[in-house]
């Protein structure tokens, strides 16, 4: 497993949220310079097959992460299983559930509510193909 989304640093989480938004050169950045899973995730986020099928095998965390954030019940299992509670919550706050927003709050977690009411912006103005794949 990649380390916990927690254990990055802010500047490199700043970064990821910019390439939500489609910075492109911020992603070129994060390929290239360690952090290529989180680039992935960002690519599988904003739709891409190929991103995702790269992170189910090399950093399934990250793809049930972006199962969760589409609401899959078993990546919410699979999250749950390996005690990756932090990812429900997030995941939860992406999707602007109240629970989790509190939580993130009540924890000091401000760049994850960032994060998350980025990706949320991201995915409101968004056309989804339902026929994306499953966890």
């Amino acid at each position: 497993m990649a380390r916990p989304l927690w254990e990055y640093p802010a500047n490199v989480l700043l970064g990821f949220g910019e390439t939500i938004k489609g910075n492109v050169e911020i992603h070129r950045f994060l390929a290239e310079n360690g952090y290529a899973e989180l680039a992935a995730l960002s690519s599988a986020i904003r739709g891409s097959e190929e991103a995702f099928d790269i992170l189910f095998k090399t950093h399934p965390e990250l793809a049930a992460l972006d199962s969760a954030i589409d609401n899959q019940p078993q990546a919410y299992l699979w999250l749950k299983k390996f005690n990756l509670e932090f990812y429900i919550i997030f995941a939860d706050a992406c999707r602007k559930k109240p629970d989790a927003l509190a939580w993130l709050t009540n924890n000091n977690q401000e760049l994850f509510l960032r994060l998350a009411n980025i990706i949320y912006d991201f995915r409101e103005n968004q056309i989804f193909d339902y026929h994306k794949k499953n966890f």
